[in-house]
């Protein structure tokens, strides 16, 4: 089973694992992952809106809430043992020099109804010698199209990253693209997806009466995790200066 993930991880540059964590360890993780969300002082300079400002509504509420590396703000996550089930099998997808680069909460409230659009995660990132990369997508509750599960489009041959714009208001980046052949992830709670930096990838705005939560950990090898901290990359949302 696992060599059949790593050739759709390799030849299609995602995978779906219908369980990674417990019902009793999802359920320890909403509650990290609850009280992070709620605490707005504590996380504001690594949180955002990835649909951007909503300047016509003059709603306040956030709709895509993205959270940057929350076990920053607490360590308690890292213990969590999702952390160690997706290291363990991103290793054995990428190789064993892989490791944990950041950590990532992004909710969707109810009735939102924001898509995150088409893009790839590379945009993102600065261009690295080893492009060996997986975003482990942990679904936190019962995740579906009306929802916003994700959707992945098969990667064809070679790594290259789209043009990337800004959304209007700021927010995600995304980019256009074919999307025949796209293909919808539902997951159950504890269930998650592995891909690649340029794997393309969506999801659909939340129409539903609950939050939809996901936790995203993101690996790459040691030592491009090393080259970034050199460039001054974090993944906190700033760019630091190289001392």
């Amino acid at each position: 089973m696992m060599e059949t993930r790593r050739l759709e991880f390799t030849n299609q540059g995602f995978t779906k694992i219908d369980t990674l964590l417990t019902l009793a360890e999802v359920e320890a993780l909403r509650a990290i992952y609850d009280n992070l969300l709620q605490d707005k002082i504590a996380t504001a300079h690594l949180r955002s809106d990835l649909a951007g400002a909503d300047n016509t509504s003059g709603k306040t509420v956030e709709r895509i809430t993205q959270i940057m590396r929350p076990s920053t703000v607490n360590p308690e996550l890292l213990r969590h043992r999702a952390y160690e089930k997706a290291l363990e099998l991103v290793k054995k997808l990428l190789g064993d020099d892989m490791e944990l680069d950041f950590d990532m909460m992004i909710n969707k409230a109810p009735h939102t109804n924001s898509p995150t659009p088409w893009h790839q995660d590379a945009a993102y990132w600065i261009d690295m010698p080893d492009k060996r990369s997986a975003s482990c997508w942990i679904a936190l509750d019962e995740v579906f199209e009306e929802n916003g599960c994700m959707w992945f489009i098969p990667k064809k041959e070679g790594d290259s990253v789209l043009p990337h714009k800004n959304l209007p208001y700021g927010g995600a980046l995304y980019c256009e693209t074919d999307t025949d052949g796209a293909k919808s992830m539902p997951l159950h709670p504890g269930g998650c997806t592995f891909h690649d930096g340029f794997t393309l990838h969506f999801s659909q705005g939340n129409s539903t009466d609950t939050q939809r939560r996901a936790l995203i950990l993101n690996f790459r090898p040691i030592k491009m995790i090393a080259l970034e901290r050199e460039q001054g990359v974090d993944h906190t949302g700033e760019r630091k200066q190289r001392k």
